[in-house]
């Protein structure tokens, strides 16, 4: 069992003392009803989802690990139930546009949440996690086409996104990746450096 426990005190402390979340949000487009209350219960609820759902799952999911087959990948026992009820409670659209499912609340909300669900259990949050880039690319440079055959998936969490990773030398493998300490003394500019750095690439 998980001793997490979201520190929701230190949390609304930064947000509405130092930083006068009150102040920021009426200022932003549409935020205005982005009060205090309203923070309150979406932190509240994301923290009860961390420390109950996520959380208690670290352990054992370290301990078993995914698992391979001819036919399938399978993620660590619970890890589905727990995506599951990430997308009943709404997470995945939390800063999204509602014509495509979402809320509309800013990124700093959604921020927060992941914030906390990153810190009750990292390996999970990752499924997640990797849809929020896909989802801005294509709000910002998706066509409506795009945007219509991908984001409301995304936005639901019928879909997620996807990391595809390469490194020179080494494929998708990143333990092959090599890595050379060397002492860079007697730069005077940046072109030099670059020049130097390059030599091992």
């Amino acid at each position: 069992m998980s001793n997490y426990k979201a520190p929701l005190r230190d949390i609304q402390f930064v947000i509405d003392e130092l930083l006068n979340a009150d102040s920021h949000y009426e200022q932003l487009p549409d935020a205005q009803e982005v009060t205090a209350e309203l923070r309150s219960a979406i932190l509240s609820e994301a923290a009860k989802f961390a420390e109950q759902s996520i959380a208690p799952l670290r352990q054992s999911a370290d301990e078993e690990g995914c698992q391979w087959s001819e036919e399938s990948v399978t993620t660590p026992k619970g890890f589905k139930e727990a995506y599951q009820q990430y997308i009943v409670n709404g997470w995945p659209g939390i800063s999204m546009p509602e014509g495509f499912g979402g809320q509309g609340l800013p990124i700093s909300v959604e921020m927060m949440v992941g914030e906390m669900l990153g810190q009750a259990n990292q390996a999970w949050s990752m499924y997640p996690g990797l849809s929020g880039g896909c989802r801005a690319t294509l709000i910002s440079h998706g066509t409506p086409e795009m945007q219509k055959t991908y984001l409301s998936k995304l936005v639901l969490g019928d879909w997620t996104g996807t990391m595809c990773l390469t490194e020179a030398g080494a494929g998708s493998d990143l333990n092959l990746v090599q890595t050379k300490a060397s002492k860079i003394v007697g730069y005077k500019n940046p072109e030099d450096f670059l020049t130097h750095v390059n030599k091992y690439f």
